[in-house]
């Protein structure tokens, strides 16, 4: 068993204490405030004079300083009462400024190791295994006393299931500066925010609000820490803040292109309108198209194939009016359950239907002569509109229920209600999951509805049921919520999780050797949304009437962090100045103004 003497009895000196003392070391304890009760509770020795704690001969001084306090708290140390050997760790979150202020300040004959344990207090709450430990031994002594101490000491650690590193403390700090410091500036602006969780958490949202959990329990010290004496941490702050700004160039940029684009159609539609008054030459419609059409002998082949194996009258026929990522998503699960599914698209997907078991419809009217019970659209946000414009409403039966399922609620909910006639049910939904989170089955991902219009007689209602519970039946947790409600939820969490992930997917995250849990999850975040179009991400800013009061609250709380970093700099700087003249001054005034010499005066 070692005896360890912890330096420094905060948060992290005590989380480790606890550890080094149910595996059975000895431990000693001395900080500058007063913790003798908290080390009294756990079996710990605690000394307020830091020379009574060296006289009882720790094996390892374990430094649990500030880093801003170090320098100061190891000149104060009685180095001469240690035995030759005694091992200095350590625990500082940067690196090099942390081994050269013990090169400079420890005798030689002490040994030095230093030590990034990459969890903290609320990782402690649970367990250490799978997080790392990253060291490195900078100065140990030859003999084999020296070698088995540290070996020892690190044992505790590989025990526990941390992940052992051995890596220099230059490249250390190159990976700290790229994720502990990254992921303690995203959880500080979030916590800004004041998020809260909601009904309709996403896998992403909930990875935020445990970031700010976790980063919350650190001091603003620390973080400061972190930028002063890491070198490469301003360089990432310019790239986080250059990032933001990027993000919001380009949503503006798309917001200008939009309501120019609004203009322009206008002014083509009356050009349209005037041009039909004119008779053609031949008195034949005029008809053009970019996009091939498949035969109608395909169609018939293909939907005599697949009927074959509809013949339960209780499955539903559901169409899927925009065929992409999502539309394909969604109708592999539909088709697994027995439904029969029709498509729909702008591009030309045939192949890709045809592959899944699903007729495909290059022309939306003969798609709704098939007379489907669900008109499932799939479309981005954008193109919405313009797709149930054209829509031939005339050819489906009454009673068809529309089901959206877009990131936004109140808009489609609007456009529907405007739109089609009141012969249509209307289910406004919202699938908290996408082919990415929800590649692994749809079991408690939420499945947010809202039956916006559904006829009060049997079918209309069971039409809707039926429906919902191709969800249910895949473990889905299904909430009920008005469209209004949802939209205030989701520009809190989803439209937020969606900026974080661009924002940092604009920095260049990359994925290193040391990967710290909450760097992790940044990175997790980041694949998860950036595989979406950003027309989805605009669509969330564009039709979320609360997105622009979060975007505005995000800038401001990154501007408030900086401005408060860019305080404390000032003070330290200004501290140090103030610091730097009253020593001059000090010594001035210890000198004397004459040397015994004879004066002009004197002679």
């Amino acid at each position: 068993m070692l005896k360890i003497a912890i330096i420094g009895y905060g948060n992290l000196g005590q989380s480790l204490a606890k550890t080094f003392a149910r595996l059975g070391h000895i431990v000693l304890a001395h900080s500058r405030c007063e913790h003798s009760k908290m080390a009294q509770d756990l079996g710990i020795s605690y000394f307020s004079n830091p020379q009574e704690l060296c006289e009882q001969n720790p094996q390892v001084i374990l430094v649990c300083t500030s880093i801003i306090s170090t320098e100061s708290v190891l000149k104060s140390l009685p180095l001469q009462s240690l035995r030759h050997g005694t091992m200095f760790v350590d625990m500082l979150p940067v690196k090099e400024f942390s081994k050269s202020l013990l090169l400079k300040l420890l005798p030689s004959y002490l040994d030095v190791v230093c030590t990034n344990p990459m969890f903290g207090v609320e990782r402690d709450k649970h367990e250490w295994t799978g997080s790392f430990l990253v060291y490195e031994k900078v100065r140990i002594g030859s003999d084999s006393v020296g070698i088995s101490l540290c070996d020892n000491f690190l044992n505790i650690f590989e025990k526990e299931g941390c992940r052992m590193l051995e890596v220099s403390c230059s490249v250390q700090d190159k990976y700290v500066a790229g994720s502990q410091f990254i992921t303690h500036t995203v959880g500080r602006v979030l916590g800004m925010l004041t998020l809260e969780s909601t009904p309709i958490n996403t896998k992403g949202y909930e990875t935020l609000l445990d970031l700010v959990d976790n980063t919350a329990g650190d001091s603003f010290d620390l973080y400061c820490e972190l930028v002063m004496y890491n070198k490469n941490a301003f360089e990432m702050l310019d790239r986080l803040d250059l990032a933001f700004g990027t993000l919001k160039k380009q949503l503006f940029g798309y917001l200008h292109d939009t309501v120019r684009k609004q203009l322009f159609d206008s002014a083509e539609k009356v050009h349209e309108e005037y041009m039909v008054c004119i008779p053609s030459n031949n008195g034949a419609a005029l008809v053009s198209s970019s996009k091939a059409t498949r035969s109608h002998s395909q169609v018939l082949n293909q939907k005599a194939h697949i009927s074959e194996h509809y013949d339960d009258k209780s499955m539903l026929k559901i169409a899927i009016v925009g065929f992409g990522n999502f539309g394909q998503f969604l109708a592999k699960t539909i088709i697994r359950q027995g439904h029969k599914v029709l498509a729909y698209s702008r591009s030309d997907y045939y192949d890709v239907a045809q592959k899944m078991g699903v007729i495909y419809f290059s022309d939306v009217e003969a798609l709704c002569e098939e007379h489907p019970e669900v008109i499932l659209f799939c479309t981005s946000i954008l193109s919405t509109e313009k797709v149930l414009r054209s829509f031939p409403f005339q050819r489906l039966m009454r009673n068809t229920l529309f089901v959206d399922v877009l990131s936004v609620k109140e808009f489609p909910r609007n456009l529907f209600l405007q739109k089609l006639p009141l012969d249509f049910d209307i289910l406004c939904t919202h699938p908290m999951f996408g082919p990415e989170s929800g590649k692994n089955g749809w079991n408690a991902l939420p499945f947010v509805y809202d039956k916006v219009r559904v006829g009060s007689d049997e079918s209309r209602v069971s039409l809707c049921d039926r429906f919902l519970d191709i969800f249910a039946l895949e473990g889905c947790r299904m909430v009920e919520m008005s469209c209004s409600e949802h939209d205030r939820h989701a520009a809190g969490s989803q439209f937020i999780t969606h900026t974080i992930g661009r924002v940092l997917e604009k920095v260049g995250l990359e994925s290193t050797h040391i990967l710290p849990n909450g760097y992790k999850a940044l990175l997790n975040l980041v694949e998860n949304t950036v595989g979406d179009s950003f027309d989805l991400y605009y669509g969330l800013f564009m039709y979320n009437v609360n997105a622009i009061d979060q975007l505005n609250r995000l800038d401001m709380a990154f501007n408030s962090l900086k401005e408060q970093f860019l305080g404390r700099l000032h003070g330290a700087v200004h501290s140090q100045h103030f610091k730097n003249a009253s020593r001059t001054i000090a010594m001035r005034t210890s000198k004397p103004l004459w040397t015994g010499g004879t004066t002009s005066v004197d002679k």
